[in-house]
């Protein structure tokens, strides 16, 4: 009788345990997707824009796959979000050429990107051609980090410098493939003429509401700047 009552007070405590030690974990982490909508479009006299992820793993050291976004995968995004065709033939050929995040023997992580875009014409002939590379490097602290955050950032501030350099290049090396926006000035529309300016009101009258408007004074009559006609008298003693 003993026994079974042991047993059913550890049955009952168990649940009140593992809800404690579930109490100790470490809140989920949270990473907000990485999306370029809100910069510039970058409109391209083509038919088509096609991305083609050609980059690789550098090695067993290559942590860029244990990033909550991979950086393959925000190039990706950044080119379906700010390329597109604007044309009616050709083809724009968006290449990632690499992607990773590299840890070196003392921690150091080195990221690079890698990007191309190609202009093909119709007949599959070559007519435009920007290159893009940035690089990011985090040397670890004396404190311990969160990977994943680390890789998180990186990648983020990478693809900041990655958008920028991009569209520097695009606009040096193939400025003559871009198209303008679509945008116009709004069309001018006549105002209408401001009323004139009520004359300033007169003194108070101690009235409520009532106040004098004084009157427009009456023009001064002409001065009489010339003598009066009349016959002209000479001095007397003057010679005729």
């Amino acid at each position: 009788m003993r026994l079974a009552r042991v047993w059913l007070v550890g049955v009952l405590l168990l649940p009140l345990a593992v809800a404690g030690c579930g109490g100790d974990e470490p809140p989920p982490e949270n990473f907000q997707p990485l999306h370029y909508e809100y910069l510039r479009q970058l409109r391209l006299n083509v038919g088509s824009v096609d991305v083609q992820d050609h980059s690789a793993s550098m090695g067993d050291d290559d942590v860029s796959g244990q990033a909550p976004i991979p950086p393959a995968a925000a190039l990706t995004q950044m080119a379906h979000d700010r390329l597109f065709a604007a044309g009616l033939s050709g083809q724009a050929v968006f290449v990632i050429d690499q992607a990773s995040i590299v840890r070196g023997p003392s921690g150091t992580l080195d990221g690079q990107m890698v990007v191309h875009l190609d202009i093909v014409t119709a007949d599959g002939a070559r007519a435009g051609y920007a290159e893009a590379r940035v690089a990011r490097q985090h040397v670890p602290g004396s404190d311990e980090e969160n990977l994943r955050s680390v890789l998180y950032d990186m990648t983020k501030q990478m693809m900041s410098d990655m958008n920028v350099e991009l569209e520097y290049q695009i606009r040096h090396s193939m400025a003559n493939w871009l198209v303008a926006g679509s945008d116009t000035p709004a069309p001018v529309t006549a105002a209408p003429l401001e009323a004139p300016a009520p004359p300033p009101p007169g003194p108070d009258t101690g009235i409520p509401g009532v106040t004098l408007v004084p009157t427009p004074a009456e023009p001064a009559p002409p001065q009489q700047l010339s003598p009066p006609p009349g016959f002209l008298h000479l001095p007397p003693g003057t010679p005729p």
